[in-house]
């Protein structure tokens, strides 16, 4: 998008979409990964704090994050290899900033409703298994935390998990939203808006959300914005 603002450079390949495709699919699973990551941490930290620095080292967290990564390229190839096989005969222009399955497949031949049902499965796979987890994941946390904690304790704890359900609840609203507008009769703009929104506004929003509710740097930016004043 930016190159094509910049110097017009607004033509890709086949191959080169179909790559491009397979990058961001498996970054934006990869991304829900290491949500379910941050879970486990959250679960460990509180659940089991004794023996929190002895599991949750940084092999564990290497090995889960390849995991993931392997894990994300899985779940994307299908997606990949079934729009590669479609015969494309109508428009060759994608009225998109990126290459998305749906945008793809509409410019091709014939019946293509089976080969949609393909990258819905899958976005549904990912999204119940992820949710699954997490919610498993901080039904525990909150259990053991009502039997354990009082006071500063129980409220230090929930603030820090309520910090990681907002980002949760952020990135699965906006790609749920971005998937069911894809699949109704609303206009290109509209579909490239949320689109967008998908993209670009969760990963713009999480470091002010994790640096606000952050004790020290909140107290960092109102007193720099005092002294501003």
């Amino acid at each position: 998008m930016l190159m094509g603002l910049a110097f017009g450079l607004d033509h890709i390949s086949l191959g080169s979409c179909l790559f491009q495709m397979f990058f961001i699919y498996t970054a934006v699973i990869l991304e829900s990964t290491v949500l379910m990551i941050m879970a486990l941490d959250r679960y460990l930290a509180i659940c089991r704090p004794l023996r929190y620095h002895n599991i949750m080292n940084n092999r564990l967290v290497g090995q889960l994050f390849l995991t993931g990564l392997v894990e994300s390229s899985l779940f994307s190839s299908p997606i990949i290899i079934v729009a590669s096989q479609v015969q494309f005969c109508r428009s060759n222009i994608i009225w998109n900033f990126v290459c998305e399955n749906m945008v793809l497949l509409n410019l091709g031949c014939g019946d293509i409703s089976k080969i949609q049902v393909v990258g819905l499965m899958v976005r549904v796979l990912v999204t119940v298994m992820d949710i699954s987890l997490l919610l498993v994941s901080y039904l525990y946390i909150f259990h053991s935390t009502m039997k354990i904690a009082r006071g500063k304790a129980l409220h230090k704890t929930l603030h820090t998990c309520s910090t990681h359900l907002i980002v949760v609840v952020l990135n699965y609203s906006c790609g749920l939203l971005s998937s069911i507008l894809y699949r109704m009769p609303v206009s290109v703009n509209v579909q490239n808006l949320f689109s967008a929104i998908y993209y670009l506004f969760p990963a713009t929003i999480h470091p002010i959300i994790y640096g606000y509710r952050m004790k020290e740097i909140r107290m960092c930016l109102v007193k720099s914005w005092k002294i501003n004043r």
